[in-house]
């Protein structure tokens, strides 16, 4: 009986070879597709994602780490309302930004949050604080609505904007006296997002 020698052709090699290297390049294009999406502003705005090349902050976490900076230091009254006045510049105290009013909310939103009252009173920003001996303190049109709210503490402070940073400094201030009981300081780096937002008025 003779022996029958077969030979391959090496076409199945070649076209298994040559599916493995589409499959590849098909991987590598749906890489570099995730790779190249860009984050939406919003998000970076909230949630400190990249935007334009730079590194957002996350603001709100920010902010909420010094409202319970303030609360560590006086625990406040569940049942007593708490005011929460507009950040405003250091450098003109009747001027505020569109900066000075989120981080204001953000940071009632984290006293609420911590199952306190807040009530919300509009005041004009010229009327919030007022020099005192180099202190800022509560003009006396804040302490009478304070007082006619009967709040606990009013929530004020200032911002001052450096080259890289903005300093932000808060004060929880009794309105009785004008006494500050916690104070608490933090500085958010200077990027699109915070620049846009002190730009805004």
């Amino acid at each position: 009986m003779k022996a029958v020698t077969t030979f391959s052709t090496g076409k199945p090699r070649a076209a298994a070879c040559k599916a493995t290297a589409c499959r590849a390049m098909v991987m590598a294009l749906a890489i570099a597709g995730l790779a190249g999406c860009a984050v939406s502003p919003m998000h970076a705005y909230y949630y400190g994602g990249p935007v334009g090349g730079f590194t957002g902050t996350n603001l709100i976490e920010a902010n909420e780490r010094a409202a319970d900076a303030l609360l560590q230091t006086a625990p406040l009254d569940a049942r007593q309302p708490v005011l929460v006045a507009t950040l405003v510049s250091v450098d003109r105290l009747t001027e505020s930004s569109r900066l000075g009013r989120m981080f204001s909310e953000q940071i009632a939103g984290r006293l609420v949050h911590r199952g306190l009252r807040v009530t919300e009173v509009k005041l004009r920003e010229n009327l919030l604080l007022q020099p005192d001996q180099g202190e800022l303190l509560l003009s006396r049109e804040v302490r009478a609505v304070s007082q006619a709210q009967d709040a606990q503490a009013v929530v004020v402070g200032t911002y001052a904007v450096s080259a890289s940073q903005v300093y932000i400094s808060l004060k929880l201030v009794n309105p009785v006296g004008n006494t500050v009981v916690a104070a608490h300081s933090y500085a958010v780096p200077m990027d699109e997002n915070v620049r846009a937002l002190l730009a805004g008025r």
